[in-house]
Parts: C-alpha cells; structure tokens; sequence
C-alpha cells in the first residue's frame, strides 16, 4: 500500500485546512420540467380522446369488461387483495430503503410528490366526472367509478420523485406493483383503460415537477474530494485554490505543472440548458445541450476532443486527468495554461504573425475535420510566449461536415475583425487558408452562425459583417454571396403555427355550434349570385392591376402586371397578409427596369395611399350604418376629456428619446422616398386618378364579391353592413401573422357579419367560406400559373 499524502486547499486565498464534508444544495434539472410538461400534455391528450371519441373508448371498455368476465372469480380476487398489499408495502420498503441510505430530503420529496398527485386526481374526478368514457357503472351498484384510478398516481408519484435511476430491482417492484393494481381494477370492474392510463400519467407527470419545483437535492465534492480523486487518477496533486463556482487551480508534487480543474456536475448540465435547447430547436447547426446526454457521455466527448485536438498538432490546453467523482460529478483535469485571451491584447500586440498563427492552429483543427464550433475571442489565447492557443472545445465535433468547418472559418473570421478589422483579417485568413477556403464562408456571415459572445460584440459594430463580405469579395469575386439557411425553425414559424391552431379551434366552433350547417348552405348556394360573385372575384384582379400601375410613372406592361397581381393570390398562400404581394410587385418592377429604390417607393406609395383610402370607405359606410361621425357624439366634456387623455399620452410618448428615435426611424423612409413619389406622380394626373380609381374599386369589388355570397345562402343583408363587415374585417386580421390572415379573416368576417347583418353564426360563416374560397383558395392554382409564366419570361 502507498502512502497517505496529507493535501491542503486554499480558498479565498486564504490557507486552511479543510475536513471532508458534504455540501447539500438543490438544483433546479429543466430535464424534470421538460418531462412534466411532456406528462401534462400526454395527459392533456388522453382526455381530448375521451371527449372526443367517446364511441371508440366506449367500446375499448366494453371489450375489457367483456374479457374480464372470463376470469374466475377467486383468481380475480386473490389478484385484488395482491395488489393492496403490493401498493401498501413496495413505497413503504422503499422509503425504508432510502432512508437507511441517508436520503431523507429525497424521501420528503417523495411524500410532497404523493400528496400532490392524490390531490389532483381528487380535483380531476370533479372536474371530468361527466365524461362517460372515463367511467362506468360501479360494480356494487352504487354510481359511477372514479375517473381516475387514484390509488396509482401517489404510489407513482412517490418512487418517481425519490429517484429510481441505478436501481433496476425497485424499478421492476413498482412496475410489478402497478401493473398488479391496474389488472386488478380491470378485473373488479372499479377501472377503465383510460382512468388507468390517465393516473399513471399524472403520478410521473406530478413527481417530475414537484422535483422541479423544490430542486433535486445534489452532494457537490468538496476540494478534498477532488484532490484525492485526481491522485487515484494518477496525478499528484497539492494545492488547490477553488478559481470559480466549477473550477480549480491544483499544483503538484515534484515540480509539475499546474492543473487547471473542471468541475462537472448536474449543476453544471442545468446551466444554460433551456437557452441550447432553443437553439437545438431552431438551428441545423446547434451543439447538442450538455443536460440532454449523461453526465458519463459528457466526459468521454471532453476528453476525446482534448485528445484529438493535440493529435492534430494544435495548440491547446493538455488532458492531464478525466474521472468520475460517483454518479452525479466527475473531474476534468488539463495543465494549467497562462495567457491572456485575444480581447484582452493590445492593439499594437495585434501582429499580423499573431493573426496567421491562429488561423494555422484553426488550419490544423480544419485537416482533421475537427469543428471547434464555438470560436469567439475568449477561446483564442495568446500565451506569455506569444503563440495562440485554441480552447474551449467542449462542444466540438469530429469528423465534422463542411458546413461545421465554414462555420468555423466564419467564426475565425469575425473573433479577429473584431480585433483588428476586416482587412487584416480576411488577407491573413486567405494567406493560410486560401481565398476558396474564406470565400465558402461568406454564406455564413450571418449574426445567428456565430457564437453568442460574438453576436454581442457585433451589435456595438453593426457594419463590421459587411465589411468583411467585402474583403472576401476583393479578394475572391465569385465567391458565393446568397445566405445558407441555417435555421430550421423561426420564430415567426411558431407564432404563425400557434395562430394557425387557435384560428382553426375557433373556426371549429363556428362550424358546430350553430344549427346550419354551413357545408351544406354553400353546396345549395344560389347559382346566379355565386355566378356574380365570382365575376366580381375576377374584377377585383383588374382593379388591382389598374391600382398598381398608376402609381408607377414608368411605362409597364398591363398585361404583365395583371400576371403579377394573379400571381400574388399565389404568394398569399405561403406569407402572412399582404406581405407575399409587396414583395412580389417590388421584384416585379425591379425586373421591369425600374431601379430598387423607385420600385420600393413605388409600392410604398400605393400602400399607403391604399390605407387611406381603405379607413375613408369604412368611414363612408359606417355613417351610413349609424355608426360613424353622422351617429349621436358622445357628451362634450366625455369627448374633451378623452382628447386631452389621449394627446397627453402621445405627448408624454414623444417626450422619450429612444420613441421619438424609433418613431424617426419609422417615417424617415415615407420622408425620403413615398412623398418624392407622390410629388412625381402630381405631374402625371391621369396615372394618379387611375391609380386612386383602382384602389378604390379593389375594396368595392371584394364587398361586392361577399354581398354576393351573402345572397347565394339565401340571405338579403343591405349593403351597407357587409361593407363595413369586409372594410373592418379585412383591416383587422391584416395584422395576424398566418398566411393570407387564415383563420382570423373568417372568425372576425363571420363575427362581424352575424352582428350587423342579422344572421345565425352558422350561415354567416357559410357566406365568408365561400367568399374565401373564391377570393383566397380558387385563384392560387392560376395565380401558380402566372407566377410560372412572368418566370419563364424573366419579370420575376
């Protein structure tokens, strides 16, 4: 047996001695959240299907009754006494267990756990003890059984909360006890699947977020604890100063160098964890999240990129030492490296040797198709020697793609422009590596490719990207310029999905909660209105085009520019309301000749003109409904009252800088581009009444286009409410983020209608169905059409 070596530890700079001791803390495991969220959904579901498919349920309870009259009757029972013995004994023995064990905070979670799901499941067989799929007629006569099979979830609940992970003998007694008890209530006829399924679900859903909620009890090592599992690593260590919350600084026996010494533990996985999974959610190119693999897993990725990282030749920190310190924590130990990181270099140490130097240390990474992933000027150090070394490669990968390593190269690119400038930059980066090797980074120049250190420094030097997309354009002309799409999922993607699920939940009841049956009042549409109504469909695409060429001075093609606005019906399919035909009308002039900046103001001026146009019309057929300025006004001290309220708040508005910046920001393009346009378009007043005469007859025609559809259900609405039902409608659901303003446009047309033209819900939502499929659904197959065909001819 070898020596007992004596270690000492120092924290706070201060020299003491230090007693084994364990420190107990609660961390706060997102996982644990992830997994409640994911049982209250599953659960969510379950009852979805019971409201919902009451017949399929039903007949799933019959087949089980039906199957649990086979059974004898004292097998059945035997089976039953079985199970209330198995639930009472296996939590019990368990909780014996633990605590001879010493772990009693986990036990009270444990029974914090239980309590709770007991008492859901109370609340649930309240809250859902009408629906009839989850119960049935209790087999002593005496109403209905429980919802849920509550004698499950706190059971659950119990042995979930206080940690099953490592002990396959507890884990097979639970399934036995639970599977048990479940075809012991099968059996009795005191259970149905579902109430089954739905207590199973809410004892591990309740267990996992009652642990998120109080924190999983965590044993951090101490320093000791530490040094003495590095000398079993075969290290010898000494001292150790603790540097941060994770991290030490041990020296050794022997004159060996310092140990720079990583602490990894569930707290360090938790850390940051809902931040990377976002990102693993939205980009292709995420790492994976540290808390989504073991903590086993974490350490072998760790020290196999050390590893292969100095078998490449790069410069890095050297693994001295990897070990587990138990189940929850393990030590990563690598020679203590001095130097200062790149931000902290002044600007005359900035060399261009110094420059070439790190991009041969990414160069030897690139060889070996390793990807660093996380480059940023806190990971490139510069030794007291003056050489740089590459760190922090926890989250990289071997055996990368090229789209890693041209991150990677995008990522060199701006940590040392950021430094230095883009010039310096992209000529040393071209020098080592090659102008086709730089230029194949210029797609991913894009803020969310780069790390989140450098993204904020880029928001100081916003024009920094730019310049070096024309450094590397300089230096390599054919470069690639068009951005790869890194994203997988946008935040505009969830909100249009979200809005897309609440739309069609609302439509759902528009459509069953009314006595019409709106499918069938649009099959018996009248013939001769629907007929109407799609030639007035079909003329709102003439007034369109009229209303977008007289705001255009340049000569175009009428016939064209009909195509484009065709085209648009196509656009709308794919794009939230009115933006598919904006973007579409500008790349339309752009291909016509007219220069980006006109084309621009162009559209701009026929939008906004538009909206003017469009709030005086509904101002026009409100008061002639009664509901506008020609109705009774409010009382003279209400209404002074509420100007001065209101001219106070914008007053108070403008009165802050950064609005009155942003509001500058707002009308600095109608300032500098849509009046010039205007003004031009003054000299041309028949292009000028043309165009007003357009926008106006594009709003006539769609209100016409729904009177019409109004009449083919068989209503005689006046036209005056469907008009202002379109022009209000219409103006509202502009703003819903969903594609052609899907979902919204019916709910607040159908809404709108059924108040102010006197109908049942189920015959308005008929006429805005058919209105929307003459205006919205119908014309995309032509609209695909005419955008193929301005293609194939180069005017889009």
């Amino acid at each position: 047996m070898g020596a007992c070596r004596v270690v000492t530890v120092i924290q706070d700079d201060k020299l003491t001695q230090v007693r084994t001791a364990r420190t107990d803390g609660r961390v706060r495991h997102p996982a644990s959240l992830i997994r409640c969220l994911l049982g209250f959904a599953a659960l969510g579901l379950t009852l979805l299907l019971a409201a919902c498919a009451q017949g399929t349920a039903g007949g799933l309870d019959a087949d089980v009754a039906e199957g649990a009259g086979l059974v004898p009757w004292p097998p059945g029972r035997l089976a039953g006494a079985l199970s209330a013995v198995a639930l009472l004994l296996v939590p019990l023995a368990f909780a014996v267990d633990r605590l001879a064990r010493r772990s009693r905070l986990r036990v009270a979670d444990g029974v914090l756990a239980a309590v709770i799901a007991y008492g859901l499941s109370l609340g649930l067989d309240l809250l859902v003890g009408g629906l009839t799929a989850l119960t049935h007629a209790a087999p002593d006569g005496h109403g209905r059984t429980d919802p849920v099979y509550g004698h499950l979830a706190p059971v659950l609940a119990f042995m979930t909360a206080v940690g099953l992970a490592g002990l396959p003998r507890w884990r097979t007694a639970l399934a036995a006890a639970l599977t048990t008890a479940g075809l012991s209530g099968l059996i009795t006829g005191y259970a149905t699947p579902l109430s089954l399924l739905l207590a199973l679900l809410l004892g591990w859903a309740t267990a996992h977020g009652a642990v998120y909620a109080v924190g999983t009890p965590t044993h951090r090592p101490t320093p000791e604890q530490v040094l003495l599992t590095l000398g079993q690593a075969g290290v010898r260590p000494h001292l150790a100063r603790q540097t941060g919350p994770s991290r030490y600084l041990v020296t050794q026996h022997d004159d060996r160098p310092d140990l720079d010494v990583l602490l990894l533990d569930r707290q360090a996985q938790a850390t940051g964890l809902f931040h990377r999974l976002w990102l693993l959610l939205r980009l292709r190119t995420a790492p994976r999240a540290h808390g989504l693999r073991s903590l086993r897993t974490g350490l072998e990725h760790e020290a196999l990129l050390a590893y292969a990282a100095t078998a490449a030749g790069v410069r890095t920190r050297r693994l001295a030492a990897a070990a587990e310190l138990g189940p929850d924590a393990a030590v990563v130990a690598y020679d203590f490296l001095p130097g200062r990181p790149l931000a902290e270099l002044p600007e005359e140490e900035l060399t261009d040797a110094l420059l070439t130097d790190a991009w041969r240390q990414l160069h030897l990474l690139q060889r070996r198709q390793i990807a660093h992933r996380a480059l940023s000027p806190e990971f490139v150090l510069v030794g007291t020697d003056g050489t740089v070394h590459l760190v922090g490669l926890a989250d990289g990968e071997i055996a990368a793609g090229e789209l890693l390593l041209r991150l990677d190269v995008a990522g060199m690119l701006s940590t040392l422009a950021l430094q230095c400038g883009a010039e310096r930059a992209v000529a040393t980066g071209v020098a080592v590596l090659g102008p086709a090797v730089v230029g194949g980074a210029l797609p991913m120049l894009q803020p969310i490719a780069l790390s989140r250190g450098t993204r904020a420094a880029l928001k100081e030097r916003p024009e920094l990207l730019g310049a070096i997309r024309e450094e590397i354009l300089r230096s390599r002309p054919q470069a690639p310029v068009q951005p790869v799409r890194l994203e997988r999922l946008r935040p505009r993607t969830l909100v249009t999905f979200a809005a897309g699920l609440l739309a069609g939940y609302l439509l759902l009841q528009y459509l069953f909660s009314s006595d019409t049956n709106p499918i069938t009042a649009v099959a018996d549409a009248d013939p001769a209105w629907l007929g109407a109504a799609v030639l007035a469909a079909a003329a709102s695409y003439l007034a369109a085009t009229l209303g977008f060429v007289g705001f255009v001075p340049e000569r175009l093609s009428f016939r064209r520019a009909l195509a484009a606005q065709l085209a648009g019906s196509f656009a709308k399919l794919v794009s939230p309301g009115g933006v598919g035909g904006v973007a579409l009308n500008t790349r339309f002039l752009q291909c016509s000749g007219i220069p980006t900046a006109q084309a621009l103001s162009s559209v701009g001026a026929s939008q906004l003109l538009g909206l003017v146009l469009h709030m005086l019309q509904l101002a026009f057929f409100c008061s002639l409904l009664g509901l506008g300025p020609g109705s009774a006004l409010p009382d003279p001290l209400v209404l002074g009252a509420g100007l001065a309220a209101t001219t106070t708040l914008v007053l108070s508005a403008v009165a802050v800088p950064w609005v009155r910046r942003r509001l500058a920001a707002l009308l600095r393009p109608l300032r500098a581009e849509v009046l010039p346009r205007l003004l031009d378009l003054l000299q041309q007043p028949g292009k000028l009444a043309a165009g007003v005469a357009g926008q106006l007859l594009v709003s006539m025609a769609f209100v016409l286009c729904l009177y019409c559809c109004v009449l083919a259900v068989g209503q005689q609405p006046q036209f005056a409410p469907v008009a202002v039902t379109f022009l209000a409608g219409n103006a509202a659901a502009s703003a819903v983020p969903t594609p052609g303003g899907a979902g919204a446009v019916e709910g607040l047309l159908t809404e709108a209608l059924a108040r102010t033209g006197s109908m049942d819900h189920g015959t308005a939502f008929a006429a805005v169905m058919l209105f929307r499929l003459l205006i919205f659904l119908l014309p995309a197959l032509p609209g695909w059409a005419a955008f193929a065909w301005l293609q194939r001819r180069k005017a889009l």
